[in-house]
This record gives C-alpha cells, sequence and structure tokens, in this order.
C-alpha cells in the first residue's frame, strides 16, 4: 500500500472508527441498572470534562456516571485497543492470523501472580496489589519463554510458541496446586479475576493502566514500519537495512509489557487479541501503519461493545470475558477450518 493509499485511509476510516467509538462509549455510560438518556449521558460528560457548565444535571445520574460508569468504559476503552493491537503486531511477527498475545504465556503468568497475592491474603490491602503480582507473574512467564527460546541471539517461531505452551502448562499445574491449598473465598475471588471482568473498575484503576499503555502503543506505531517489512521475509528485510532478530525480540517485549498491564487490572479476557486484528486486516489490508491503529481502535469499540451486551440481562451482569469467549470462540474455529482448507500450519 503506497503513502497515498495510507493517507487516504486515515483521513477517512479512522475518524469514522473515533466516531463510532464516541458513541459506543455514551451508549456504555448510559446502560445499566439505572437508564440515563443518551443526551443527558452526552451532556453530563461534556460537563465532567469542563466543556459545558449545567448545574441543572441530575446529581444522583451525574454521580453514577462520572464515579462508576465511566471509569470502566474508560478501562474497557484502553485494555481492548492495547490487547488488539497486541494482537496485530504478534499476527505480524508470525504472519499468522490465530497468533494472539497468549501464545507468550502472559495469561498464565498472571493467573500465577494473582492467585499467589489472593492466597497470601494480600490483594484485599490495596488494589494495586492484584494487578501488581499479576503484571510481575506475567512478565517473569515472558522473560522465561524467552531465554527458554534465545539461541545464540536469535529466537525461532516455532521453539517460543512449544516454550510458551510448555511453561505455560507447567504454571497452570502450580496455579492448580495453589487453589486446591486455597479456601473457598479464595478460589471465589481468582475464579471471578479468571473471567475478565470489569466490574468494580475505578479511577485509581484507569490511572493505572492509561499512561503504560497509551505510552507503549505510541511506541508501536513506530515500528509499523518495519512489521510491513517482516512481512516480506528476513532476508528481503535485511537487504532494506532492518535487524530481524533485534526488532522481534523489541516487539515481544513492548507486546508484554503491554498485555500484562492490561490483564493485571481487569483479568484474561480471550479473544480480543484474535478476532478484532484479522477482521480489520480484512477491511483495511495489512499496511501495519494505519492497521495497528484501526486495531486498537476496533479494540476498544469491540470490548466496550461486549461489557454492553453483559449487562443488558435483567437476571445479573455477565463478565465481559464470558461474552467474548461467546463471540470469540466460533469465529476461531472458522479460522481454524480456513487455515487448513488453504494448506497453511501454525
Amino acid at each position: 500500500m503506497n503513502d497515498y493509499n495510507v493517507y487516504k485511509k486515515m483521513r477517512t476510516v479512522l475518524p469514522l472508527m473515533l466516531l463510532l467509538l464516541l458513541f459506543t462509549i455514551i451508549v456504555a455510560v448510559a446502560v445499566g441498572a439505572v437508564y440515563v438518556p443518551l443526551d443527558r449521558t452526552f451532556r453530563i460528560i461534556l460537563d465532567n470534562i469542563g466543556l459545558i457548565d449545567d448545574p441543572a444535571l441530575p446529581q444522583e445520574q451525574v454521580s453514577i456516571i462520572c464515579r462508576v460508569r465511566l471509569p470502566r468504559v474508560l478501562v474497557s476503552c484502553i485494555a481492548g485497543a492495547a490487547l488488539s493491537a497486541c494482537g496485530t503486531v504478534m499476527q505480524g511477527l508470525f504472519r499468522n492470523p490465530m497468533a494472539d498475545p497468549g501464545i507468550l504465556g502472559v495469561s498464565s503468568g498472571a493467573g500465577l501472580g494473582a492467585i499467589i497475592a489472593i492466597s497470601l491474603g494480600i490483594s484485599a490491602r490495596s488494589i494495586y496489589t492484584l494487578p501488581l503480582f499479576a503484571a510481575i507473574g506475567a512478565l517473569g512467564t515472558v522473560t522465561l519463554i524467552y531465554m527458554l527460546s534465545l539461541r545464540k541471539g536469535r529466537i525461532s517461531p516455532l521453539t517460543l510458541i512449544l516454550s510458551g505452551i510448555a511453561v505455560s502448562t507447567f504454571i497452570g499445574a502450580v496455579t492448580q496446586y495453589i487453589l486446591i491449598k486455597s479456601n473457598t473465598y479464595e478460589v471465589r475471588n481468582f475464579v471471578f479475576w479468571t473471567m475478565g471482568g470489569l466490574n468494580g473498575m475505578m479511577w485509581e484503576q484507569v490511572r493505572l493502566i492509561t499512561l503504560p499503555v497509551l505510552a507503549l502503543l505510541a511506541v508501536l506505531m513506530m515500528f509499523s514500519r518495519d512489521l510491513n517489512l517482516l512481512q516480506l521475509g528476513e532476508e528481503e528485510a535485511q537487504s532494506m537495512g532492518l535487524e530481524p532478530s533485534k526488532t522481534r525480540k523489541l516487539l515481544l517485549l513492548i507486546t508484554s509489557f503491554i498485555t500484562a498491564t492490561a490483564i493485571s487490572v481487569c483479568g484474561p479476557i480471550s479473544f480480543v487479541g484474535l478476532i478484532v486484528p484479522h477482521i480489520m486486516r480484512l477491511i483495511i489490508g495489512p499496511d501495519h501503519r494505519i492497521l495497528i491503529p484501526a486495531s486498537a481502535i476496533g479494540g476498544a469499540i469491540f470490548l466496550t461493545g461486549c461489557d454492553i451486551l453483559g449487562r443488558l440481562p435483567a437476571s445479573g451482569e455477565i463478565s465481559v470475558g464470558i461474552i467474548t469467549s461467546i463471540l470469540g470462540a466460533p469465529y476461531f474455529l472458522y479460522l481454524l477450518i480456513r487455515t487448513r482448507r488453504d494448506g497453511e500450519i501454525f
């Protein structure tokens, strides 16, 4: 894709997606046990950020939106953008539509860190304790898998995947053992966390996740040209001045940190990093200069939309991780069948 086409799509596709994201945010903030009309919701948001001053707004609705729903929706947007953008990078690195951030063992490592914090009884001391332990577990697992896959300064994609499977299986066994020794309350807390949920998000979680994710997403955008070169093959990329091994190491490190940050706050949410990048690639093409930002916006729309669906049942709220799995699993099977039909292998 030439520069003109990329610039043209950036002027058309991205603004439309941002408008759709804004509409999704307003709907997500309005929907709940207490419904707030969309126009009033929009005015409350504008009043909250200081663009208007409307003292006639009902204070009980202002409190519900600004203290409860808006932080939750912002976390869903940032986490969705993080997981989807990282999925785009992983699919580009491995040149496979079924790659996602989970193949590096981030979720299993985060789960181990979370259950350790819960079983030690320190997760309730601060809202930052559980995310901190989950992030440490995720990054520690990625480091171990990376070291096992490294040979003579190079990383084999196949070795990386196999190492990820082996380490994730071992960590899963350790996690299960800790669960067996835990009491009912600890097990319930861990199971709730592993479902992937946005309930109870506050402004502290928004501050915790926003800066590192947005900063590192900006860094990923700087590698969009390098990802395009990697699609041509290692020899072609080297002939154009790129060091494929070094680039892969940096991108794996950055995507792992972004994914760990998102998972540590809202738990492991499946399929966002798989289906959104694939759909966006079908819509706008493979050029990562526009694919990464489009996937990030698409991920924010998708996860926020799934959160809306989870809050619709009158019988009670459904965790957003369950909704993404219900929607994502059939799409994954479709990708698997199509990949086998086309003769491709992971």
